[in-house]
């Protein structure tokens, strides 16, 4: 008896890739900015200052009203003080008088030539000068010189780590292919034109 069926099996197919880890290593940048500052000479100078103050010798030609009233005021103690010391004098005369001597006579002369005395004076040129001071001069001299400013900015390198990978991928299922391989059957067997009968098989 012939066999009618083929049994046949397909085995399952994998196939499977894979990427090996690294390390890799990014290099670091660097940038850099230069600029500068210019320099310069400056000269600061400051000359000598004379302050002549003539308030003293403007006083003693033309006195204000504060001091024509200080400078009455002292012509008036002295004169007092010269009063007293007449009176003073006229008294020990009069004390001092002998018989016959015109002592009044004597202190009218006296009074008279006093007051007869002619007193010229003109005063053109100041009693005291000025007073004067001076700032002394100042000079600065200041001198920069350029200057170069360089700005580095560095980036420092970076590791980067890919890890390992594995890829599978199905390329065939698993299957069981069943064929049939025997003849076609008929039905009723008479059907079958290389059928034989019953007598042909006797």
């Amino acid at each position: 008896m012939n066999q009618l069926i083929e049994i046949t099996t397909v085995p399952i197919q994998i196939e499977m890739k894979t990427t090996n880890a690294k390390l890799e290593y990014a290099r670091g940048t660097a940038e850099m900015e230069i600029s500068r500052n210019e320099g310069g000479l400056q000269i600061k100078s400051k000359p000598i200052r004379v302050n002549i103050d003539t308030f003293e010798a403007r006083n003693s030609i033309t006195p204000t009203l504060a001091r024509r009233i200080e400078q009455d005021a002292e012509k008036g103690k002295q004169a007092a003080y010269e009063a007293t010391a007449t009176f003073v004098q006229q008294g020990q005369m009069m004390m001092k008088t002998k018989l016959g001597e015109d002592v009044m006579q004597q202190i009218a002369e006296q009074a008279m030539m006093k007051h007869t005395k002619l007193e010229v004076g003109m005063e053109f040129l100041p009693k005291t000068g000025p007073e004067i001071t001076w700032d002394p001069g100042e000079m600065n001299i200041k001198y920069e010189m350029e200057k170069l400013n360089i700005d580095w900015k560095i980036n420092e390198g970076d590791f980067e780590f890919t890890p390992a990978d594995i890829e599978f991928t199905m390329t065939q299922r698993p299957e069981v292919v069943i064929k049939y391989v025997g003849g076609p059957v008929y039905v009723p067997p008479s059907a079958d034109p290389n059928y034989e009968g019953a007598d042909a098989e006797g």
